[in-house]
């Protein structure tokens, strides 16, 4: 029978539950922090389906992120559409364009699969930095926020708002768990694992990447629209490769292969990095001395090295759970 309480569940648990506590207790400052990391922990997770359970290295999953947040401030700010159905579209608009570019991506590996993503970011980032219609390289501000006014949020106050991405965030994940505890996660598993046995057993392997990318896309513009109205305001620079390079450190730095991992990761990163800039303009250079030392001593990542030692440690497996 099939764990329903995992290691992975315990830490997800333990992460909300102290997110929810700092959204009340910190001020202004801290809970646009909590909501900045929640929206990067929903990218992370995005590009960990690729990264760690289907064994895809992109480098212009930032594309999908921004596709998100200009169709959040296209047609709110244009058109003048309301935000729930927007969020909506460009959830879908995000999952159309992905599908598009993931019929010619999946069918190829290495390091052509990152050079062609890649590629395809930065011609959405030149196309949006031209483009005066949509603001240019100055933007698009005056992004409004969804209103939740029926739930009793007020999207406008902060700690509301922190409350708002955290709750998106553990529906996201929630979905996501089930997705990759089910025969799909499992068969995409197997094809990152060897993906020749699985084409031998009749596994449609590009069928199934395909639908991963779609899905991954799907959540990265999910979290681009977010983060519009987080910040009210979109650029060119939020589809920037250095932005797909960033989430990729992020969840290498939590351990590939689990969303709680690509979760860790953000959170760290962005307080180290938060941390650290406010104490040294060098702060960059530290950053990467900590990521030098996470791949010479904790290979699998920070989280992935902390489950690997729970799960063979003696006490998690007095507990019945030897394995997860």
């Amino acid at each position: 029978m099939k764990k329903l309480f995992t290691l992975d569940r315990f830490v997800a648990l333990f992460l909300i539950a102290l997110s929810l506590l700092l959204s009340e207790s910190v001020e202004y400052y801290g809970q646009e922090l909590i909501a900045e990391i929640t929206i990067l922990a929903i990218f992370a997770m995005s590009l960990d389906l690729l990264v760690g359970y289907a064994g895809l290295v992109s480098l212009g999953h930032a594309a999908f992120l921004g596709i998100g947040s200009y169709a959040t401030g296209i047609l709110t700010v244009q058109y003048g559409w309301e935000m729930f159905p927007t969020m909506l579209i460009s959830i879908a608009l995000a999952g159309l364009v992905s599908a598009l570019v993931g019929i010619f991506v999946v069918r190829l590996e290495g390091i052509f699969f990152i050079m062609i993503t890649l590629a395809v970011s930065q011609m959405f980032h030149a196309y949006f930095l031209k483009n005066r219609e949509f603001g240019g390289d100055d933007g698009m501000p005056g992004i409004q926020r969804l209103d939740l006014e029926a739930f009793g949020l007020t999207v406008f106050d902060p700690a509301d708002f922190a409350k708002f991405t955290l709750i998106v965030a553990v529906l996201v994940y929630i979905g996501l768990d089930l997705l990759m505890s089910s025969p799909f996660g499992r068969y995409l598993i197997g094809i990152h694992q060897n993906e020749n046995r699985m084409r031998s057993l009749g596994v449609p392997v590009e069928q199934y990447k395909l639908a991963i990318f779609i899905i991954a896309g799907m959540v990265a513009g999910l979290s681009g629209s977010l983060q519009a109205q987080h910040t009210g305001f979109v650029s060119p620079d939020a589809m920037f490769w250095t932005v797909s390079g960033v989430v990729l450190i992020m969840v290498i730095a939590g351990g590939t292969g689990s969303l709680v991992g690509a979760v860790v990761g953000a959170v760290i990163v962005r307080l180290l990095s938060h941390q650290i800039s406010s104490l040294t303009e060098h702060w960059m250079l530290f950053m990467g001395l900590f990521f030098i030392a996470i791949v010479l001593f904790a290979s699998d990542g920070i989280y992935g090295t902390f489950a690997k030692y729970c799960r063979r440690s003696r006490w998690w497996k007095s507990a019945g759970n030897s394995s997860d």
